[in-house]
């Protein structure tokens, strides 16, 4: 997310129509500007390091909200089976060019095509970020499902308790708005979709030229069940 954003206080359900649209505009200057950018961000190839580890070889890894694939990317090129899933099929495609050895498909987190256990680990990295605390239920509800019994999910998300409106991304026309949750509104939420928690890493952001600047919070939970 820039740096440039108008702040809302009112919340709403995600309109994933324009939500998809958006993105399918941005796709191109979104993986121009981060597509490297776990270069530039240590804490969380460590987190994505210990995910890979929890889940072995034990079965395949979902980049859930994608993007163009840099954490699919980055789980790849370690040996790990990975699988990109995004809502826009604009960005999808330019995962695909990107990453030609990585399988990515569109998908709406709310409501996955994905069977039941199909996937070994998850890493959510901002993947909530469009979406209102009065869907959380329905994502987690749905990470839960398709994680196999000791499934780990490894999730991001920004802290706080507001909405950010944005129009621009980098030059590009769109109409977004960005959640931040207070952690332990998240945590409640995942334990509600049955999942355990193991750890919150909490950070303060990056400097400016390499992310928007708000703290962040990645939560370790398990599917024990």
């Amino acid at each position: 997310m820039p740096a440039r954003a108008n702040l809302r206080d009112a919340d709403a359900i995600t309109d994933s129509e324009q939500v998809r649209a958006s993105y399918d505009r941005a796709a191109d200057e979104y993986a121009r500007h981060l597509f490297d950018e776990l270069r530039h961000k240590p804490l969380d190839c460590q987190l994505l390091d210990r995910l890979a580890e929890r889940v072995g070889a034990s079965g395949v890894i979902c980049d859930l909200g994608c993007g163009p694939g840099q954490v699919a990317r980055y789980l790849h090129d370690r040996g790990f089976s990975v699988r990109g899933i995004d809502l826009s099929p604009a960005m999808i495609e330019t995962a695909r060019r990107l990453n030609p050895t990585i399988e990515f498909a569109t998908g709406d987190m709310r409501q996955l095509s994905a069977a039941d256990g199909a996937f070994a680990g998850i890493a959510a990295f901002y993947a909530i970020v469009n979406l209102s605390s009065a869907e959380l239920h329905l994502a987690f509800g749905e990470m839960f499902r398709v994680l196999y019994p000791g499934g780990w999910l490894l999730l991001s998300f920004h802290i706080g308790n507001k909405i950010a409106h944005v129009d621009d991304l980098w030059g590009c026309p769109v109409n977004l708005d960005f959640y931040f949750f207070p952690t332990q509104q998240v945590k409640s939420f995942l334990e509600a979709a049955g999942f355990k928690i193991e750890e919150v890493i909490e950070r303060e952001p990056y400097s400016p030229e390499v992310e928007y600047q708000s703290r962040r919070a990645y939560v370790f939970a398990q599917k024990l069940n």
